[in-house]
C-alpha cells in the first residue's frame, strides 16, 4: 500500500482529453486520470461550451499518481511524446484554445520541474519548431461529463478517433 504522502496530482492539456486520459490510465503508478476542464471563466462548463472555444477552458486530464512508482519527470516526458507541443492552440484537426498544450501545476516544485523539462527539450532541438506548451497554476477543475470518462475503452469499436490519433 502506498504512503499517502507519495500521492500527487498534475493536470495536463494536450489536445483531445479522450486520448491523453487513455494513455495515462495505462501507466504503472497512475492511480487515476480524469478528463475535465480548467482555465476558464465559469466553474461548471459543459462540453458544448468548451468546444465553442470562447469559455477559456482547456480540455485536460487530472492525473493522480504515486511518486514511489512514477516520477513527474517520467509523466511529463510521456506527455511530450504523446502530443505535438509545438502546435499553438491545436492538436492535429482539433483547433482552438481548448486544445492547447499546457501543464497546470499544483505545486511550485511541479512548476520548476515542468519549466526545466521544457528548457531541456528546447536546448536539445528535438523539435524543429518552438515549444508552445505553457506552464500555469492550477485553478478550478470541473470533471467532464460521465460519457467522456474512459471514452476510448467504452467506444473503441464504434469510434476510431483515439486509435487514429
Amino acid at each position: 500500500m502506498s504512503n499517502i504522502n507519495s500521492l500527487e496530482e498534475i493536470t495536463l492539456g494536450g489536445g483531445c482529453f479522450w486520448c491523453i486520459e487513455t494513455m495515462f490510465n495505462r501507466f504503472n503508478g497512475v492511480n487515476t486520470a480524469i478528463s475535465g476542464y480548467t482555465g476558464g471563466k465559469s466553474k461548471n462548463p459543459s462540453y458544448e461550451e468548451v468546444c465553442e472555444g470562447n469559455s477559456g477552458h482547456v480540455e485536460v486530464v487530472k492525473i493522480n499518481y504515486n511518486t514511489e512508482e512514477i516520477s513527474l519527470i517520467e509523466i511529463l516526458k510521456m506527455f511530450f511524446k504523446m502530443h505535438d507541443p509545438t502546435q499553438l492552440n491545436r492538436q492535429g484537426d482539433d483547433i482552438g484554445e481548448q486544445y492547447r498544450s499546457v501543464i497546470f501545476y499544483h505545486t511550485e516544485s511541479q512548476k520548476e520541474i515542468a519549466l526545466d523539462i521544457i528548457h531541456k527539450l528546447e536546448e536539445s532541438k528535438i523539435y524543429k519548431e518552438k515549444i508552445q506548451t505553457t506552464v500555469e497554476p492550477m485553478g478550478d477543475f470541473c470533471e467532464a461529463e460521465s460519457y467522456h470518462q474512459d471514452y476510448f475503452n467504452q467506444n473503441k469499436t464504434t469510434n476510431s478517433y483515439c486509435s487514429i490519433v
